[in-house]
């Protein structure tokens, strides 16, 4: 699994992160990361979720030059 933990005295719209969570664990699907649950400890919101190598799409996004048509091929899947 993967922890993402989220300090919650720095998020200004913290109904945005319910709606998300709320999201994530309706919606299961095979090229999607899932999520199995959520924790508050002290201030911090701990999201656990399904682990995947390679690390968050983010850095991908920053690190790799992708051709319009595998953007769409992505956004697709």
């Amino acid at each position: 699994v993967a922890v993402k933990q989220m300090s919650l005295a720095k998020q200004p719209q913290k109904e945005l992160i319910v709606n998300e969570l709320l999201v994530l664990r309706d919606n299961k699907h095979p090229n999607i990361v899932n999520y199995l649950d959520s924790y508050l400890v002290g201030d911090k919101l701990w999201i656990i979720m399904e682990y995947m190598d390679g690390g968050p799409l983010s850095s991908v996004i920053k690190e790799v030059r992708m051709a319009e048509g595998e953007m769409a091929v992505i956004c697709r899947e």
